[in-house]
């Protein structure tokens, strides 16, 4: 609950992270690109017990530069290509057709740890996408068979009676396809490691794309 004085001070008094239980650190053991490091944190977050470790959030912006964000869950990683998948139909979709270039942030609170990534992204094309949406859940297949993502929904029932049916069909045929379905990689061109300190410091590791190679180099605070 919030004070009369607004939520200023309530906002100030929350905890953050736990100093004396961040895990070590250090930029100069790190590997030569940013991809295996990544991993490296995304496991430890997973060993931990963390929920949604894979789950990042990803920004992306329309011809105009209106941003929009959202969290979804990663698919792959290879090559330094970051994939998530959606619909080709959903506005982030749209987005990524006007302007191909997005960012992905995780942030694993517990270990006082986040990960910025930017680049360029592509369609990964029709074998991806086909083994991506084959390989999800019944149920996450029904709702993306459901389609009309992010328009007006008139009422709650309308959508139970569109999930249960694209729910019976996808039982009833696992081979339904979804040619709209698509998997999108990011590959980084910048990728940023941000590690909370036991001093209530940071530091900041950032690996930088330069043609084939990375280079890498400590960040101010």
């Amino acid at each position: 609950m919030t004070s009369d004085a607004g939520p200023r001070q309530w906002l100030r008094q929350l905890p953050t992270f736990d100093r004396d239980h961040l895990p070590p650190f250090d930029p100069e053991a790190t590997p030569a690109g940013p991809a295996e490091l990544y991993l490296d944190w995304l496991h430890t977050a997973a060993d931990a017990g963390l929920a949604a470790p894979h789950a990042v959030n990803l920004a992306t912006a329309d011809a105009n530069g209106q941003v929009t964000a959202r969290t979804v869950i990663l698919k792959d990683l290879y090559e330094h290509t970051w994939c998530i998948a959606t619909s080709a139909l959903s506005p982030k979709a749209a987005q990524l057709v006007e302007n191909p270039r997005a960012a992905l942030t995780s942030f694993w609170a517990p270990l006082g740890r986040q990960v910025r990534i930017t680049g360029s992204v592509t369609d990964l094309g029709d074998a991806a996408a086909d083994e991506d949406f084959h390989a999800r859940p019944d149920g996450s297949r029904a709702a993306a068979l459901v389609g009309q993502q992010s328009q007006v929904l008139p009422d709650r029932q309308t959508y139970a009676e569109a999930f249960a049916a694209a729910l019976e069909q996808v039982q009833q045929h696992p081979r339904t396809p979804l040619p709209t379905w698509r998997v999108y990689g990011l590959q980084a061109e910048s990728v940023e490691f941000w590690q909370a300190t036991a001093d209530s410091g940071q530091t900041r590791l950032h690996y930088r794309r330069t043609g084939t190679d990375w280079h890498k180099e400590l960040l101010w605070p």
